[in-house]
């Protein structure tokens, strides 16, 4: 994989200041990403899903009430 060189740049200077390897790094940003990304686009298809009427919805009084709040 070819990295842009302003990325490999930044990641050259954070590894010399750091001590930490550049894999390090990489495995760090990867996993992180993949959290982000996981986010956007899980949230993305159950929003897709309450739009369509597929993905069940409750209001906040209905779950004040499943939750024994509602007292």
């Amino acid at each position: 994989m070819q990295l842009d060189p302003e990325i490999e740049q930044r990641l050259d200077h954070l590894v010399a200041n750091t001590g930490k390897a550049k894999s390090d790094f990489l495995r760090e940003f990867i996993q992180n990403g993949l959290d982000d990304l996981e986010d956007v686009y899980l949230a993305n298809a159950t929003l897709e899903r309450v739009r369509n009427g597929s993905e069940k919805v409750l209001s906040s009084s209905q779950v004040r009430k499943a939750l024994g709040l509602d007292r």
